[in-house]
């Protein structure tokens, strides 16, 4: 699924996943997008902030796969809904992927409601956020601390520095979402 606006393909696993459970082509680009997306923000994080510590393969796998439950519930391609969410952590541990990585299916939508989320779960929940050029203040301010402490770098020096690279990625969203609804929902 290459196009200009994809930097990073889906990984082989994801592909293979979404195959099994004959994901829609919709589905199939939007999954592509928030990881390419996911994969942009890791890599910018990696550079700009070297001693922050998280793991992006788990980052990059979650937002390839976060909204696989859509495959059963594919309503939910066209109007707002939850119900893929904790269906899409099944689908994943029943297909045999560990729970360490299922989770982000449930957690992409449900780090408001926890109160320590890891920064991965809050990272792919950035991704399928700032894809479609939207920008959550709660969720960006919830990773700043993690990013200060373990650089040693003051909040605003952090708050700024992520400012500038999603709004960066943020820029070409309109781009992203058009692409996306070229793609048939079923």
């Amino acid at each position: 699924m290459k196009t200009p606006l994809v930097q990073n393909d889906l990984p082989e696993s994801a592909s293979d996943l979404l195959k099994r459970v004959s994901a829609p082509p919709r589905l199939v680009a939007h999954l592509t997008l928030v990881h390419d997306v996911a994969c942009r923000i890791t890599g910018k994080l990696s550079t700009e902030f070297p001693e922050f510590h998280f793991n992006p393969k788990f980052v990059t796998f979650g937002a390839a796969t976060h909204d696989i439950g859509k495959s059963v519930f594919r309503e939910e391609l066209s109007v707002t809904g939850q119900k893929h969410e904790r269906e899409g952590e099944k689908l994943l541990l029943n297909l045999g992927v560990p729970p360490e990585l299922a989770r982000f299916a449930r957690t992409h939508g449900e780090w408001r409601l926890d109160s320590n989320p890891s920064v991965e779960d809050l990272l792919v929940a950035l991704a399928d956020s700032v894809w479609k050029g939207k920008r959550d203040e709660t969720l960006e301010a919830r990773l700043i601390p993690d990013i200060s402490i373990q650089t040693g770098l003051e909040s605003w020096a952090v708050f700024e520095s992520l400012d500038n690279f999603l709004s960066e990625i943020a820029f070409d969203a309109d781009h992203r979402i058009d692409w996306q609804k070229s793609f048939p929902v079923s």
